[in-house]
């Protein structure tokens, strides 16, 4: 799970409709988030990086919610909102995240308020989360715009590129690659709007791109009648 992804809680995220009183419904803009799942090492950070060059004010990241202790430099609320394990299993129960997992005795999580706040603000909000917290949104209900995987060529190809890193030991690189294997396979099980295998970056980005316009259409188009109601 990224340490950049989006965490929070209370609110449905989703397109907003309403019925006009002649009984004709008329469409209220709204944004809708995004999902982003692939492995670690996969090259989702490049390809956000890139969007984020290109289209910085249509795209956000909601701060996630973990139950660990703050390291050295971060701040809450922004890097992450930091709480007790208590109170995150609390609002779990009561259905205000619309993901998390538990990692080594820690919680991490994105409330439905993180979502919304990227939301009300007219943007895209980027869940770039684990396959775990890919079902969990779809449990719960959340609307997504656009579910997106990232895979590797192969995983002959990540091992490559996890290696190429140095920052790996065999153990930890036997782990990274028997996760991924976990993550592509349990994707194999769901329904995605886009499989994208990043082999080659600038065609990958390309389509990523365009998985993702309509999204920002629909924000730019929400800003637009923020903007003449104002």
């Amino acid at each position: 799970m990224s340490s950049s992804r989006a965490v929070h809680a209370v609110g449905v995220a989703g397109a907003a409709y309403a019925a006009s009183a002649a009984g004709a419904a008329s469409v209220t803009p709204r944004c809708r988030p995004a999902v982003i799942v692939g492995p670690s090492g996969v090259g989702k950070s490049t390809l956000l990086k890139r969007l984020q060059a290109e289209f910085g004010e249509d795209f956000g990241f909601s701060v996630s919610h973990t139950t660990r202790k703050p390291r050295a430099g971060e701040k809450d609320g922004v890097d992450y909102h930091f709480a007790n394990i208590d109170a995150v299993r609390a609002e779990i129960k009561r259905g205000s995240f619309v993901e998390y997992a538990e990692v080594h005795g820690n919680i991490y999580g994105t409330s439905k308020r993180a979502v919304n706040d990227v939301l009300d603000a007219n943007r895209v909000c980027l869940l770039d989360i684990d396959i775990q917290g890919s079902r969990i949104c779809r449990d719960v209900g959340l609307e997504v715009g656009r579910h997106i995987f990232i895979a590797p060529p192969s995983l002959d190809t990540l091992r490559t590129r996890l290696e190429g890193r140095g920052t790996e030991t065999p153990e930890s690189l036997a782990k990274r690659l028997g996760n991924a294997k976990g993550e592509i396979d349990g994707a194999t099980t769901l329904s995605w709007d886009a499989w994208i295998v990043n082999d080659d970056v600038d065609v990958a980005y390309g389509r990523f791109r365009e998985t993702l316009m309509p999204l920002v259409e629909e924000c730019r188009a929400a800003r637009a009648a923020a903007a003449e109601r104002s």
